[in-house]
């Protein structure tokens, strides 16, 4: 293959990768002492949600819109990858007074 030739197969392969989309972030929700931390938080669509809970008790994080309701055993993680951008007023089913907010951006 001529030098040319091959440049050119070089050049052609690059420009077909095109470019590279950003990559997912995890963004973590901790509940402890019947608290969501941080009560504010922002993610875009294809992060992942870490949802830790550092309490004794089972807490939930359940949308008001009804996008999700996650269920977060005593002391265990649960991950979530949020799939639609929205601004969602959160809360646990057991424990109403625990509320969060998450503003969810497209890519």
């Amino acid at each position: 293959m001529s030098r040319i030739r091959y440049a050119a197969a070089i050049l052609l392969a690059a420009l077909s990768v095109g470019p590279q989309a950003a990559s997912a972030a995890t963004i973590q929700i901790t509940m402890q002492n019947l608290a969501f931390s941080p009560v504010e938080t922002s993610a875009k669509v294809g992060d992942t949600i870490e949802w830790i809970n550092k309490d004794i008790l089972t807490h939930s994080a359940t949308a008001r819109n009804d996008d999700w309701d996650v269920t977060i055993a005593a002391n265990k993680t649960v991950t979530m990858v949020l799939t639609k951008a929205s601004d969602v007023e959160y809360y646990c089913r057991f424990h109403p007074n625990m509320k969060g907010h998450l503003t969810i951006t497209p890519e």
